[in-house]
């Protein structure tokens, strides 16, 4: 029993390094110059680095009611 349970755990490590030998692997540096371009052609858009405007904030605090 424990040679079929040793083959099909073979089996599955064989399967897996196959899957992981055929992937497209890109290098750290071309990938660190796309993630930099994409950062800096979305970043007019990020919230984070250009503020949220009070008027749209949906987290601003409450206005207070003065008539009361």
């Amino acid at each position: 029993m424990s040679s079929t349970s040793s083959l099909a755990t073979m089996k599955k490590m064989v399967q897996q390094l196959r899957l992981e030998a055929s992937l497209n692997r890109v290098k750290v540096s071309q990938a660190a110059a796309e993630l930099k371009q994409f950062c800096l052609q979305n970043e007019a858009h990020d919230p984070l680095l250009t503020g949220v405007s009070s008027s749209t904030n949906p987290f601003r605090p409450p206005k207070v009611c003065s008539f009361l």
